[in-house]
Formats: C-alpha cells, sequence, structure tokens
C-alpha cells in the first residue's frame, strides 16, 4: 500500500502531466497550421503558373497577329507596286519578293494556328485544374479553422489543468516538491513504480538497498530514488 506521501505525490504527478500533456498539443497547433498554410501557398502557386503559362501563349499569339499584319502590309505594297513598274525584271523581282512574303505568311498563320490549338488545350486544364487546386484551398482553410478552434479549446484547457495542478503543490511538503521538480526536469515521469525488480523509468535493475527501501524495511514512509536514472520510485503492490 502506498504511504501517504507518495499518494500525493502521484496525485501531484498525474496533474503535471495532464499540464505538459495540453502544452505539447498547443505548442504543435502552430507548427500544423504553417504546415497548411505551406500547402495552401503551393496550390497557389501552382494556379498561378498555369495562369502565366496561358498568358504566355496569348502573348505570343498576340505577337504573331502582329507580325502576320506586318507581313500582310509589305505583300499589299509589293503587289501595288508590282503594278506599277514597267520594267520586267523590276516586275519579277516583285514578283519573288511577293512569293517570299506569302511563303513566311503561311508560315506564320500554322505557327498561329499551333498557339490556338496549345492555348484552348492549356485553358482547358487550366480550368479543371483551378477547380481541383480551389477546391484544395478551400479543405486546407476549412483546417485552419478547425486547428485555430482547437487552439482556442487547449488553451482554455491549459488554463484549467495549470489551476488544479497549483491547487495540488501544497498538499505536498517543499522537500518532496524540491525532489520531484528536480527530476521532472530531467525526467518525466518523476515517479515511476519498480516491477520486476526494474525501475519503471529507465527499466534497468534498481539495486537491492533501494529495492529494501521501497518495500518499507529501509526507509518507512520515505521517498527512495532509483540509483541509475534518480527517479522516484516505489513499490507497485
Amino acid at each position: 500500500m502506498l504511504s501517504p506521501l507518495l499518494e500525493k505525490l502521484l496525485i501531484l504527478q498525474d496533474r503535471d502531466r495532464r499540464r505538459r500533456d495540453l502544452e505539447a498539443q498547443l505548442a504543435a497547433v502552430p507548427r500544423e497550421i504553417a504546415g497548411v498554410e505551406g500547402k495552401i501557398s503551393a496550390e497557389k502557386t501552382a494556379i498561378d503558373t498555369a495562369q502565366h503559362e496561358l498568358r504566355e501563349l496569348e502573348s505570343k499569339k498576340k505577337l504573331l497577329e502582329t507580325e502576320i499584319g506586318s507581313a500582310e502590309q509589305k505583300l499589299a505594297r509589293y503587289r501595288t507596286q508590282q503594278l506599277e513598274v514597267r520594267k520586267n525584271d523590276e516586275y519579277r523581282a516583285l514578283g519573288t519578293e511577293i512569293e517570299t512574303m506569302q511563303a513566311a505568311i503561311g508560315k506564320l498563320e500554322e505557327q498561329e494556328l499551333g498557339i490556338m490549338y496549345s492555348i484552348d488545350e492549356a485553358r482547358k486544364k487550366f480550368t479543371a485544374a483551378s477547380a481541383v487546386l480551389k477546391a484544395n484551398i478551400s479543405g486546407h482553410e476549412e483546417r485552419i479553422r478547425v486547428l485555430r478552434e482547437r487552439e482556442a479549446n487547449l488553451k482554455g484547457e491549459l488554463t484549467v489543468a495549470q489551476a488544479e495542478l497549483a491547487k495540488v503543490r501544497p498538499e505536498n511538503d517543499e522537500g518532496t516538491l524540491r525532489l520531484y521538480d528536480r527530476v521532472s526536469t530531467r525526467n518525466f515521469p518523476a515517479c515511476v513504480p519498480v516491477r520486476d525488480g526494474k525501475c519503471g523509468g529507465c527499466h534497468l535493475k534498481i539495486s537491492s538497498e533501494v529495492e529494501g527501501a521501497i518495500r518499507g524495511r529501509l526507509a518507512k514512509g520515505g521517498i527512495s530514488n532509483c540509483d541509475q536514472c534518480g527517479r522516484i520510485v516505489y513499490w507497485e503492490s
């Protein structure tokens, strides 16, 4: 049977464990939110990238349209000049220029058709991908909302846990509190049972002296420490 001193100490440790667990959960929330925010950023970047690629194709199409317009103007001038010349060699030279320009316009128009096809495909992909990515973003934002709510709840629970811990601390004497605080700073849980002659914290075999003490033969009603890890140990009946 546990001594009153150990019973109070285990109650203290139970309250301390609750506080520590809540603190750990609370500390993890901002990291999780940051991770979700990173996913949102990646989704938005993917949308921006797809949109940028579409705009680049549209810009190329406009440049081609300008080039085609300029080439057609030159072609029209060559045809007008050809009608006005009197010499055969000048007429043939302009005819060559006209053929070259027509061929150039044909190539530009082929490029334009290719880009128009690429734009249609890019627009379809962008529309489909954008819908998926926006749905993902919406899901991520909902996750952040839930995490913010959880954070607020954890803060409330932690306040209660801190108050409960503060309430039971005075029930232990100062010497016991100093020992508990010192041990729990290094090793938690600070107070553990002995099973099969081994410390419940480090799982190493305790000495016969410590075993005798916790059985009550050497230190009745007192506190004994594991001679391996320093934890407060007690015999679990």
